[in-house]
């Protein structure tokens, strides 16, 4: 579990990184209706849980390099016992400075008052820019009225500039205790997809199996850290399939891509088995093809290799087996050129993974792809899907979606799989389905 001095550490990091003359500003993420008076379940701004663990609404860190008075400012909700009553349980400015370590905190209503003076004498103010449109309008508001007063003139902020670049590339590299968290998430998500196999059977629905998985996030004081995707049939060739209403058919596959979120962390896995308990013989060939091409990519993943080497490692896999069971001809090497593949993998092998299900974090640097470094985390997941209207193959390999995915850190000797502990040999699937 992160501590106080974890997010210390973070905001230290990210003052170096401006130097004096800046300031920082992220707000909380704003509460979004979901219906007349109903609110979505609030998620916290994931800049602002990374630099601070605040979870309030309503809240803004500052960050300033050199302040006299401290450079961590935080603005909250003050104590209110009437809306505590209703909404729960408040920091307040004394609990922002008592429980986070904030060095001074306000109210957040003072925010018009004290933002133009925390400012002054600042050059620059760093915020994530088109991330929050409704506070960007506030924070031009406060620059404007600084520069159009003639005391404040020569005081005010000379620009705005982007601050997603500068934590980006800090949350990009994990480190162990953020590992930790993400294998705490994983292990839960390994669970929860052990828990639906077991309960599969013919003719339940699909959201049958979608409640199993979130039952074992719930109970584990977590909660999806993406709509599950649980597709049978036909329907797993649907990449963000959610509608997880079918009825499943014995001799169906089903799809499941299911993480959670835990301590702010997020797993992202996804494995697909029979409905009935065994695959048919064309469902163990497309199978055999995507567990052969997840394993050659991950092989790949080591320091100083390249955040595409596991997708070229996957594409090759991928089109040779597509060959070998006579969905695609000719030569190799011309189907990837051509990107034959594509017919039937048509989305990249990985993403980046951590606070964010698809976290933060440049693809490429200088025009080149990205070399992988150590406490890197990424998702690995080549897929097969053969649409059900495709009369271009054989019957028997009509409607077969197949992906398999797990999480994976970069480490010093190579990877890590923080997803291992979940089967995915198809003799291991077969023997966990219906068996609980």
């Amino acid at each position: 579990m992160l501590q106080a001095e974890d997010f210390a550490r973070r905001r230290r990091a990210l003052l170096g990184a401006l130097g004096p003359g800046c300031a920082a500003i992220v707000p909380a993420s704003p509460v979004r209706v979901r219906s007349r008076d109903i609110d979505y379940p609030y998620r916290p701004d994931t800049n602002l849980l990374y630099l601070t663990g605040f979870r309030e609404p309503e809240a803004v860190a500052v960050l300033v390099p050199g302040r006299a008075d401290g450079e961590f400012v935080l603005f909250c909700r003050d104590r209110d016992p009437q809306r505590e009553l209703w909404d729960g349980k408040r920091a307040g400015p004394d609990g922002a400075k008592e429980q986070f370590g904030a060095d001074s905190a306000y109210p957040i209503d003072a925010l018009d008052e004290v933002m133009p003076k925390l400012l002054k004498g600042c050059d620059t103010v760093h915020y994530d820019l088109g991330s929050n449109p409704d506070f960007e309008a506030r924070l031009g508001g406060w620059l404007k009225k600084m520069r159009d007063g003639s005391r404040e003139r020569n005081k005010a902020p000379v620009q705005v500039a982007a601050l997603d670049f500068y934590l980006h590339e800090m949350r990009l590299c994990k480190h162990e205790t953020e590992l930790e968290c993400m294998r705490s998430s994983a292990a839960v998500a390994v669970d929860a997809h052990k828990r639906a196999m077991r309960r599969t059977r013919p003719d339940m629905y699909e959201y049958e199996v979608e409640a199993e998985i979130v039952y074992r996030f719930n109970r584990s004081g977590a909660t999806e850290s993406y709509p599950s995707i649980v597709a049978s049939g036909a329907n797993a060739c649907i990449l963000h399939y959610t509608e997880n209403t079918s009825r499943m058919r014995d001799g169906d596959l089903l799809l499941v891509d299911a993480g959670c979120e835990l301590e702010g962390y997020a797993s992202d896995i996804t494995r697909t088995w029979p409905v009935g308990g065994a695959y048919s013989p064309e469902q163990r060939a497309v199978y055999e093809i995507v567990l052969e091409a997840q394993r050659a990519a991950i092989a790949t993943m080591e320091p100083g290799a390249a955040i595409l080497d596991p997708h070229h490692a996957a594409v090759d896999v991928i089109t040779r087996g597509l060959k070998r069971i006579g969905l695609l001809k000719g030569k190799v090497s011309e189907l990837v050129r051509d990107g034959a593949y594509r017919e039937f993998f048509m989305h990249r092998t990985s993403h980046w993974l951590g606070m964010d299900v698809h976290d933060v974090g440049d693809y490429e640097t200088d025009g080149e792809p990205r070399k992988l470094e150590l406490g890197m985390c990424c998702t690995v997941e080549p897929g097969i899907y053969i649409a059900a209207e495709n009369n271009d193959v054989p019957k028997e390999f009509r409607g077969i979606g197949i992906r398999i995915e797990d999480d994976v850190a970069v480490t010093a000797s190579g990877h890590e799989v923080l997803t291992a502990a979940l089967p995915k040999d198809p003799d291991e699937i077969e023997a966990l389905v219906g068996s609980g």
